[in-house]
């Protein structure tokens, strides 16, 4: 249920959002599973090489399996999750990980582990993601009430990027001082802490409607479907998130060869530089409830993007010595724009979509931001042989530098608060040309 002008709103606490005991629950246990997930992306590969003496295809198949089911079973998904209680769903999807995580040191332990195996716990790790995370977002307006979206969002995604930066580096401490494949046991623990923390949580949540029961499931994913198409905002963020994906993971996917062939760093310097790009997102994160008070949802989202993403061209322009300071200023600030835009993004269709379309409408943008990385990866990796490093990372930053023109031919470059809920200065009916599509 969430607050209307006419129910009394509770004090506002110096502590923000962390003064509401859900939110904390919820804060702790994503941010710890968050950690638990950066672990897992460096162990799994570790076990791959060490334990099994994997090659590079092998270790790219493991990589994969995380990604596939968004794009499998993303959808089906999205409508699947709009017809259950979000809570119990997201413990579950916790357990499944923490076991199916356990499996490899145990199978280990009796060396009786195998690459299939490994696979087959990486795809279910990565079906377990895509239904928590398709719930994590539609949870979020239910612990809240629909009250202070914007603030828990930033919480939340400032955590996310903060994980991202430690999660490597513990994995790496954890390795060596004992080995990968136990790294992957405190990972478990990590999703077992998630499940109790969501335990906790005694928000009561809405029933779902009956009458959603009898829609077949593929009528669901069309509804989700064409509620983004044809929405004049949600459609333009969608097409940005897709586009500036795409353009992110094309240049990602040279930039450490770009920085040892063709700058000369060693591999320690490489990483700080890196790790600048996340460093960036926790920055974002910390400012961007910030940037919607000051200069409203619509318009800061628009002038964060105009401001970070055109720093994304210092990146091609990098040179050894001091040279090196050019990367690490575009790839902060570059992180700075994409996760100030992911917490307001975010926060947006939280508050906007109605809440038995909010699963499919999460799925759907996440289904085809997703199916960017793949495409946007062998893009530079195939222009990276074609016409040479330093030119992809020109192509592909320049792409990234002008991506905000996507957002500001539409509403968003118009308006200085989006709006919370269809029909407020927007039709949500507009219609869109044949074949359009979207993402966000």
């Amino acid at each position: 249920m969430e607050p209307t002008e006419d129910m009394p709103k509770p004090p506002r606490s110096r502590w923000g959002v962390f003064a509401r005991r859900e939110f904390r629950l919820l804060w702790v246990g994503e941010t710890v599973s968050g950690l638990g997930n950066s672990v897992t992306t460096v162990a799994l590969p570790l076990i791959a090489v060490v334990v099994l003496d994997a090659d590079a295809t092998a270790v790219g198949l493991i990589a994969a399996a995380v990604w596939l089911p968004w794009l499998l079973v993303g959808l089906p998904v999205g409508a699947w999750v709009d017809r259950r209680r979000k809570r119990p769903l997201m413990i579950a999807c916790d357990l499944v990980s923490a076991a199916a995580l356990v499996s490899i040191p145990s199978a280990a332990l009796l060396d009786a582990l195998t690459f299939w195996h490994m696979l087959v716990v990486a795809s279910v790790c990565g079906t377990a993601a895509v239904c928590f995370n398709t719930a994590y977002h539609a949870y979020i307006r239910i612990v809240l009430d629909g009250r202070d979206l914007l603030e828990g969002n930033a919480k939340l995604q400032g955590s996310e990027a903060a994980t991202q930066v430690a999660g490597p580096g513990v994995a790496g401490l954890l390795a060596q001082a004992f080995d990968a494949v136990t790294a992957l046991v405190a990972d478990a623990a990590t999703f077992v802490v998630s499940a109790l923390c969501l335990r906790r949580i005694s928000v009561p949540e809405p029933d779902h409607q009956p009458d959603e029961e009898r829609v077949s499931v593929p009528r669901q994913i069309v509804e989700g479907l064409r509620f983004v198409g044809r929405d004049r905002y949600l459609r333009p963020m969608v097409t940005w998130g897709a586009v500036v994906n795409m353009a992110l993971m094309g240049y990602q996917a040279v930039q450490v060869v770009f920085l040892v062939r063709t700058v000369g760093l060693d591999p320690a310097a490489v990483g700080l530089l890196l790790a600048c790009g996340s460093a960036g997102g926790v920055v974002g994160a910390l400012v961007a409830a910030g940037v919607g008070r000051r200069f409203g949802t619509g318009r800061g989202l628009l002038l964060a993007q105009l401001a970070t993403a055109p720093f994304a061209l210092l990146l091609p322009m990098t040179t050894a010595g001091p040279g090196l300071l050019l990367f690490a200023a575009g790839a902060l600030l570059v992180g700075v724009g994409i996760s100030v835009a992911n917490v307001v993004v975010g926060t947006f269709r939280q508050s906007y979509c109605p809440p038995h379309l909010l699963g499919r409408v999460v799925a759907t943008a996440m289904v085809i931001n997703h199916s960017t990385i793949p495409a946007g990866s062998l893009l530079g990796g195939l222009l990276g042989d074609a016409l040479g490093l330093r030119p992809t990372m020109w192509i592909m930053t320049g792409v990234v530098a002008g991506c905000w023109l996507i957002l500001a031919v539409g509403p968003v470059g118009r308006e200085r608060e989006l709006p919370d809920q269809p029909g407020r200065g927007a039709n949500r009916s507009t219609p869109l040309p044949s074949g359009s599509r979207s993402d966000a």
